[in-house]
Order: structure tokens, then sequence, then C-alpha cells
């Protein structure tokens, strides 16, 4: 996802992205955009159907509705926000230095709001820069939309939106601007490596989702009212398109057709079957039987795992890394909660930020050719230290200025509903509408 940072890219290093883009390629490849948009419907499918169903089987039946119109609303608000300000605070490059730490070393600039400049003609690499924008807006999607899992069946609708539109500009935007805009970029200077999102995506949502469960408090009746999910055919369907959308996630992030896609579409199924295995294998042994909730999730967690190293890692650094995460996220997501006592409702800190973080950090490790990886990291030490900067820097970026967001939008609106539209279910109080007509 990040520029490379060869000697020759460096007389362009200066200009806004779609002017590096046009100066650095004469015309777009048709193999890359061909590759390019279909990888980006299939990121687009990850969050609807795909992560709505996932999200929508593990809630009560009385609160299916709410789930599946949160993360479709959320697509809807995303995409306008997106053309508005988003692709040119995330992506705009003009005023941006390598080695120089300047404002715009964090957040972009407005030279391509309103997607200024962004014509059928305009390129980024070897891709109509239309599709790169396209792209990119389906990441801008998901990570608010993961969060939705944090807060299922007790947050206002209203709020979500409000609160989503704020944690896009104030803590999405930036870090996908400090990680992957290029050279001059803060955390891209650093060295931090995240091929695909495991900080930017990841981390950020899974960090967000703690902090905004911990400010709503607990369901009601939590945990001692039994709230299994409703429908786990609904979650297995929904975690098999996550799959197959991570594909144009991962792969897509190389933003061509190339052995790097190839390499990131053959480690990602690595990782996430690893994972699946992992978190089955470990259920298996402690509760004596394995449960389709949890190898879908183990799924998930393969999948979170191996998306900062897809473009790095090789296929051995794949299968300890789906592994490694799905035992661990299987201990964060059934014992920790209960041990700190939050109510994260659908596991989204136990996943996406407990993987997130040893993709992360595990990313300098497998990035090491003396580990089978394909990356250019020689001092291991070093870079894992990178990595942890990076890691920390994004955890307590995302967790202090979502904790002040949530608190501002309880302030004016009110985050939570009343305890009688709780207990009715959010289908009803907040749409007027049933999933079952029984």
């Amino acid at each position: 996802m990040r520029f490379p940072k060869a000697a020759f890219l460096a007389p362009f290093v200066l200009a806004p992205a779609s002017a590096f883009a046009q100066a650095a390629v004469v015309k777009a490849d048709s193999g890359d955009t061909a590759w390019m948009l279909t990888a980006t419907m299939l990121v687009l499918l990850m969050t609807i159907p795909g992560l709505a169903l996932f999200y929508g089987g593990m809630v009560r039946a009385k609160n299916l509705l709410s789930v599946l119109m949160q993360c479709f609303a959320i697509t809807a608000v995303v995409t306008v926000a997106w053309f508005v300000y988003g692709y040119s605070l995330a992506f705009d490059t003009t005023g941006m230095q390598a080695g120089v730490t300047n404002i715009h070393s964090f957040i972009g600039g407005f030279g391509h709001a309103m997607l200024s400049g962004v014509t059928p003609a305009s390129l980024y690499q070897t891709v109509p820069e239309s599709v790169f924008v396209m792209f990119q807006m389906t990441f801008a999607i998901i990570t608010p939309a993961l969060i939705v899992g944090a807060i299922a069946e007790r947050m206002k609708f209203s709020s979500l939106l409000v609160f989503t539109l704020l944690w896009l500009t104030v803590v999405y935007l930036p870090i996908a601007h400090m990680v992957w805009s290029g050279p001059g970029s803060w955390l891209g200077d650093l060295g931090v490596l995240d091929f695909a999102g495991g900080t930017v995506v990841h981390i950020n949502a899974g960090i967000a989702g703690l902090v905004a469960c911990l400010v709503l408090g607990k369901r009601r009746g939590y945990p001692t009212t039994p709230m299994p999910p409703h429908n786990l055919g609904y979650t297995l369907m929904g975690a098999s398109m996550l799959w197959l959308g991570w594909f144009g996630f991962n792969a897509g992030s190389a933003v061509a057709a190339n052995g790097s896609a190839g390499m990131a579409m053959l480690v990602t199924q690595i990782a996430t079957a690893g994972a699946a295995i992992g978190w089955m294998a470990v259920e298996w042994a402690i509760h004596k039987r394995p449960s389709v909730l949890g190898i879908a999730s183990g799924a998930v967690a393969g999948l979170v795992a191996i998306t900062p190293a897809a473009g790095t890692a090789g296929p051995g650094g794949a299968l300890i890394l789906g592994l490694l995460a799905g035992v661990v996220c299987f201990f964060a997501a059934t014992r920790l909660k209960h041990v700190l006592k939050y109510d994260d409702s659908l596991d989204v800190f136990g996943v996406h930020a407990v993987a997130g973080i040893i993709g992360a950090i595990l990313t300098g490790l497998f990035a090491a050719p003396a580990m089978g990886g394909f990356g250019t990291v020689t001092d291991i030490g070093h870079q894992l230290w990178i990595q942890c900067k990076g890691v920390g820097f994004t955890v307590a970026y995302t967790a202090v200025c979502s904790y002040v967001l949530l608190k501002l939008v309880d302030i004016t609106m009110g985050l939570r509903v009343d305890a009688e539209a709780e207990q009715v279910g959010l289908d009803l109080a907040l749409h007027e509408e049933r999933a079952y007509n029984l």
C-alpha cells in the first residue's frame, strides 16, 4: 500500500498523488486496472453483506435489523464523506517532504476536496486514480463499521452516525495518511510496515470498539442473562464472505496484478486456515467440542493478523501467525473480557485489536528473508521495535480521540437507548420493523 522508496522516485516526492502518478507512468495498465476493479468490489462485499451478516447472526433476533441497518448506513455516510473531504485528507500529499515533519506528515490537505483533479485520465501508479479512490473508500467504510460489533444492541442509531463521521475525520483519516500516503508521512517515514491495514483498520477499530463499549456500559442483564447468537448460519455465511472479500483487501493492496498480489492472496489463505484450526483446536481441548461460532471467529482472527504482513510474509510465517492469532484471540474473546468485565458484544477488541496487534508487531519478524519473508528487513530487533512504536502510537491516539468523541456525542445527544427500547429491541424501538414476522 505504501510507496516504494527507490531512488528513482525522488524527483516526484513533492508532487500530489495524482501528479506523481502521471509523471511516473504514461498510461494505465489494463491488467492492473481490471484486478483493482475486482478487488474493490470484493472489499465492498466485506461490509455489505459480509460484516452485516457476520454481526447480524450473533445478536439477538430483536436486534438483527439494527445491525444490518448500521452497516448499510455507514456505507452510505462514509461514501459521501470520502467524496467531500476524506480522500483528500488521507491522500493529498501537497506540502509533504520525505524526512521533514510538518502538519502534512500527520494529515493531508484539501487539494482533492470534492475529488478535485480526479479525472478519467488521472492515474495512481498504473491504475486510474478513480479506481484507487474507490478502493481506498471501501477501507474507510469497513473500519468504522467494525466498531458496530462492540456497541451492538444498545447505541442510538443517530448517535452512531454522528460518531462515525467524527471518528472517520479525527481518527481514521490521520492514521491512514500517516501510514500510507508515501514519503513524508510520519509513521511511513518511521519505517512502520503495514501492507493492508493492521494499524489503520484493525487496531484502530478494535481499540475504538473497546473504548466505546466501556463508555456505553454493559447491555442490560449482561453477563447473567443468556444472550446467545440467534442465527449462526448468518454468521458463518458472513464469515465466508469476509474470507472471500479479504483477498481483495490484502491482494488488492499491491495495487497491481503482480507477484506481490499473488503471494498476498496465498499467505492470506494459509493464515486464515491456520487461525481457524488454532481456535477450533484449543476450544475443542478446553470445552470438549468445536463450535461454528468459534471456527468463524478464528478465521476472522487469521484474516486480521495476516493483513499487515500480507505483502512481506512467506507461507511459513503466515501459518505461524495464523495459528498464534487463533489461539490468543480465543482466550482474549472468551476469558479476558470476563476477567476484566467489559461487554464487547461481538468481540471486536478480542479479535480485531488483539489479532491486529499480533500481526502488526510480528510483521517485523516475518518480513525478514531470514524468516522466509519477502521484505527488506535485515535487523529484526530494530524492525520489531519500530512496529511496536507504530502499534503504541495507534493505540494511544485512537483510545484518547475515541473517548473524547464519544463523550462529546453523549453530552450533546446521548449515546444509549433507554431501558424500554433496549428491552423491546432496537429493530422495533428505532426502526419500527421486525426481522421475523412470527
